[in-house]
């Protein structure tokens, strides 16, 4: 997404990013972004600092209060150290003067993309980890801790006060519905 309220800066980077096989979507304002945005997948946004209306610092603020994530860049044609610390610290990904090299905004622009899809395929595998956990029966859920904790079906049974044979039985259901092939695999599915 690129948000500029500069038609040839737009129009610019529309072109430089369209010639990389990168699909673009641009805005003449924050508000217009905020209003048509919809979560397209892997994306950054790119966006003028200083524009009528919301600011791109303003617009980063937005985002977050919407719960927002996406890597942003900033960019200015009146760059200053104040304005690059705030918006580092709210959580731009970067921030680049104008004018720039086409090279050094693609290289910001990948560099987002890259972070953006691996922020994406973390989330998914922490949601997909947490529904496996919520397959887990409570009494299934307590032999999981202390398996991963290093503790032999002897001394489980003896905490949770079970037979060894039912601390086996819940412990083949655990691997089963954690989809795990040794203890090593809970130990690792436990630790992410």
């Amino acid at each position: 997404y690129v948000v500029d309220d500069d038609a040839a800066v737009r129009e610019a980077l529309v072109w430089l990013l369209g010639s990389v096989g990168l699909r673009t979507v641009a805005f003449d304002s924050a508000g217009a972004f905020l209003d048509a945005y919809q979560d397209a997948g892997v994306s950054c946004l790119v966006s003028d600092v200083r524009m009528p209306g919301m600011s791109g610092l303003e617009l980063q603020k937005a985002l977050t209060a919407r719960q927002i994530e996406m890597p942003i860049i900033l960019m200015t044609a009146f760059g200053d150290v104040s304005t690059a610390v705030k918006a580092m610290k709210a959580g731009a990904v970067d921030f680049i003067e104008k004018p720039f090299s086409n090279q050094d905004m693609l290289d910001l622009i990948n560099a987002a993309l890259l972070a953006d899809a691996a922020r994406r395929q973390s989330t998914a595998a922490a949601e997909e980890g947490a529904q496996m956990l919520a397959r887990l029966t409570p009494q299934e859920h307590r032999v999981f801790e202390r398996v991963v904790a290093g503790k032999s079906n002897r001394e489980i049974g003896a905490e949770m006060d079970i037979s060894v044979k039912t601390v086996e039985v819940h412990r083949a259901r655990v691997m089963r519905k954690l989809e795990a092939g040794s203890v090593a695999d809970l130990v690792r599915f436990h630790l992410n």
